[in-house]
C-alpha cells in the first residue's frame, strides 16, 4: 500500500459514523447489507449514510454493488488487511517489536498476583 492510500484510508476511517458504518459492514461479512439497513442500525439519515460510504468506497475500504432496487455494501478485506500490514510495517521498524505497548488491565491484575503457597 502506498502512503497516499494508507492516508485515504485513515482519514475515511477517522470519523465516528464512518466507523460506525465500517464495523457493522465488518460483522455482516462478505454478503454485505444494504445501504436502507445501515442506516437503520446505525439511526443515521440515508443521504448522510451515502456521504460517509462513499468515502469508504472512495478509500478502498468497501465495495458496493446493486442487487435489484438495492446498493449493498460490503467491506473489503484485502484493503484493510494491506493497511494493517502497512501500517505493521512501516510504524514498528525492522528492529522494534509490534507487541503492545501497554498491558491490558485485566493482564495486568493477574500478573500481579502471587500464587498462593
Amino acid at each position: 500500500m502506498e502512503p497516499k492510500q494508507a492516508a485515504a484510508a485513515l482519514g475515511a476511517l477517522a470519523h465516528e459514523h464512518r466507523l460506525a458504518a465500517y464495523r457493522l459492514l465488518v460483522e455482516a461479512g462478505p454478503e454485505g447489507l444494504p445501504a436502507g439497513a445501515i442506516a437503520e442500525r446505525l439511526g443515521t439519515p440515508s443521504s448522510t449514510l451515502t456521504f460517509h460510504l462513499q468515502q469508504l468506497r472512495h478509500a478502498g475500504l468497501v465495495t458496493q454493488r446493486r442487487l435489484s432496487r438495492q446498493i449493498i455494501y460490503a467491506m473489503a478485506p484485502a484493503a484493510m488487511n494491506a493497511l494493517v500490514a502497512y501500517l505493521t510495517e512501516n510504524c514498528c521498524g525492522v528492529q522494534a517489536s509490534c507487541t503492545p505497548a501497554c498491558e491490558p488491565a485485566a493482564s495486568a491484575a493477574r500478573s500481579r498476583k502471587t500464587p498462593a503457597a
